[in-house]
């Protein structure tokens, strides 16, 4: 497999798999494929103090973790991730001032010596024990330690890299929760993660793999149609990942855009972005329940103020006949009205043909509006609205609102 690391959000689309076409491809025709993330890293947090930390110090909670898995009864679940997936979450940290820091998927690490529930069907929580493994941005993971350990202060956890040990993949593509016919991996009934012991057997299923226990495949925390993420031993290939579905990570990237979903701190710029701008709440990121952490105050006012006059948006580039062109477009373009002159936002990020970008949704969804990139007048922007996003949104652009 050709080795990938983006370095900037301007890509060359990447198709190395064969499942394409000489003709071009569209990616929901495709799959399931599996990407190795090797934009990603791997921390993990160990310690009796692991959930407090946490839960002090990033938007979402936290305080799951230390719940079983499926326990109806707990009232720490909230309402913005399902039950099914209690044991990954999708959370960010901010700065002081509210902006976007980093963004990182948390896991409870797999043990062999885990205890069982009360009800003897399930593996109960250690609170002396606590381990959680975060997937995060490798562009920032020096300066991610160099935060942790800066707010750790007398807690009782411990902050290590181990991105040596473990890697993070992303399994995605049309079909992606099938399992393939030569797969030995279980999946669990609720469907939220598949792997190498699931909530089977662990140690019939491991020891048949020859890899550690219950490294698992969880469903995207974020959104659905997103696939299934997972840390897996750097040694080995996850289970479900045949030869021909293993595709270059720029893949997975082109996969995001066309579904508006920014991943990063490069796609969501450290210390600008403003997380409900970038989509961050309807992704299951935060919690508007949990108490304090930091950078709440902006988080909460902005979502009190009830309307987000810009939002970040998936784009297609196309000329003046339709047709989509192809690397024409860099980030930090400027769209904007070609009636008008008017400013609608900013290209973040750009990848052939497709992108994405900060733009004003009054703009953005006008009936009469022709976007363009500035300077590039030949280069018509189409911005598309995401399926998945919550009815409420689409009500931001109405005129009645933008004039409140």
């Amino acid at each position: 497999m050709k080795l990938f690391k983006p370095s900037i959000r301007s890509l060359k689309p990447i198709f190395k798999i064969n499942h394409f076409s000489s003709q071009k491809p569209h990616l929901d025709d495709v799959g399931p494929m599996a990407s190795l993330l090797k934009t990603r890293s791997v921390v993990r947090f160990r310690g009796p103090d692991t959930i407090k930390f946490l839960q002090g110090l990033l938007t979402n909670d936290v305080r799951r973790f230390g719940e079983p898995v499926g326990d109806e009864k707990s009232t720490l679940v909230t309402p913005n991730v399902p039950a099914s997936s209690a044991r990954s979450i999708y959370a960010a940290l901010l700065t002081p001032q509210g902006r976007f820091f980093c963004d990182m998927f948390l896991y409870e690490a797999p043990r062999s010596d885990e205890k069982l529930d009360p009800s003897g069907s399930r593996p109960g929580p250690d609170p002396d024990n606590v381990v959680l493994l975060a997937d995060v941005d490798s562009s920032v993971l020096d300066e991610l330690l160099e935060t942790l350990k800066k707010y750790r202060l007398r807690s009782k956890v411990d902050i290590e890299n181990v991105g040596e040990e473990l890697c993070c993949w992303q399994r995605f593509g049309s079909d992606h929760h099938k399992k393939t016919p030569s797969s030995s991996s279980v999946e669990d009934p609720e469907g939220a993660t598949v792997g190498w012991g699931g909530a089977m057997d662990h140690t019939g299923s491991s020891s048949s793999q020859g890899n550690s226990i219950g490294w698992q495949w969880h469903q995207d925390p974020r959104l659905d149609c997103l696939g299934s993420r997972g840390i897996f031993p750097s040694n080995t290939t996850p289970p479900m990942v045949e030869a021909n579905t293993e595709t270059e990570e720029g893949n997975y990237l082109l996969w995001r855009l066309e579904k508006g979903v920014a991943e990063g701190s490069i796609e969501i710029p450290k210390g600008e972005a403003i997380p409900l701008e970038y989509n961050l709440a309807g992704l299951n990121a935060i919690s508007f329940d949990k108490g304090c952490y930091v950078g709440q105050e902006l988080i909460a006012r902005s979502y009190h103020r009830g309307v987000i006059r810009k939002r970040l948006l998936p784009l297609k580039f196309v000329n003046q006949s339709g047709t989509e062109v192809e690397q024409k477009v860099v980030p930090s373009s400027e769209v904007i009205s070609s009636e008008s002159g008017k400013k609608a936002g900013t290209v973040t990020t750009a990848l052939g043909s497709r992108g994405l970008g900060l733009l004003r949704l009054e703009e953005a969804f006008k009936g009469s509006a022709n976007l363009v990139i500035k300077g590039q007048e030949d280069v018509k922007v189409e911005p598309i609205r995401p399926e998945w996003w919550p009815t409420q949104w689409f009500l931001e652009h109405q005129p009645q609102q933008a004039a409140g």
